[in-house]
């Protein structure tokens, strides 16, 4: 069965590139939501659930469960699928659990993007301009050069509309009540990573509270922020291999309808 990775905003694959080098596993698969590293689909509305669905089909295709971790965007969508389609999951891990938190606010970013005209100038501002004032604003975020050109060239106006229009579509209490559903995401196992200096997917009282109703285990990643993947890989691919290997044999479970 393969391993699925999907990443987030304002990013492409290439966030995975230096955790999937120090992984022992083959049978790996990198995808990009639309507008986040691949092309946008007529028609596709970039909202909560129009990734939610466009997750669960690419996870049909595949044939098989899947062993899936999911950052930022990806995370939050790894979360929906691990309450609406468990069948389609081995085990599912996961950064973004703190924001189905009854009581998560959006950080303040979000808070602009989904305010009209002030959204739109924000969205600009990130990912507008030369090749190199994009690099240099993912590498102030603390993201090696090497990927932050990589993802600096995936941005541009389709990313730039599937912020809007994802975090729009996300505004609470949109994910406050998806998150009822967390008891769901029990039925395969789950691992929350908690990076304690990631201020934007709420406060690690909120992600222990989110992992607890969703059945899954905390992993703590002390000193590390929101691109943890990139800050320490050797560190995040250890814990995610460790998760892997001590879940057990698949068990039958109902399609949710």
């Amino acid at each position: 069965m393969p391993a699925v990775f999907v990443n987030g905003n304002p990013e492409s694959a290439a966030i995975w590139e230096l955790l999937l080098a120090e992984l022992d596993r083959s049978d790996v698969l990198r995808l990009s939501p639309p507008g986040f590293g691949a092309a946008v689909p007529d028609g596709f509305d970039c909202t909560v659930q129009a990734y939610q669905d466009w997750l669960a089909t690419e996870l049909e295709a595949l044939g098989e469960p899947v062993d899936i971790v999911g950052h930022d965007v990806g995370g939050s969508t790894v979360v929906s699928v691990a309450m609406a389609r468990p069948d389609l999951l081995r085990t599912w891990a996961s950064d973004s659990l703190g924001v189905f938190d009854p009581d998560y606010a959006w950080h303040d970013l979000a808070r602009i993007w989904q305010t009209p005209g002030a959204g739109e100038k924000s969205v600009a501002e990130l990912i507008g301009g030369t090749l190199d004032e994009r690099i240099e604003r993912m590498a102030e975020r603390g993201i090696g050069r090497p990927i932050a050109a990589q993802l600096a060239a995936a941005q541009g106006p389709d990313m730039g509309r599937a912020i809007l229009a994802f975090y729009r579509s996300a505004a609470q209490p949109t994910m406050a009540e998806l998150g009822r559903n967390l008891p769901a995401a029990a039925q395969r196992p789950g691992l929350a990573i908690i990076g304690t200096e990631d201020h934007f997917v709420g406060s690690e009282e909120m992600r222990r509270r989110s992992a607890a109703r969703a059945g899954a285990r905390a992993e703590v990643f002390d000193g590390l922020g929101h691109w943890w993947m990139v800050q320490d890989p050797a560190r995040s691919a250890r814990a995610i291999a460790s998760f892997w290997a001590e879940t057990g044999p698949q068990k039958p479970c109902i399609q949710a309808v």
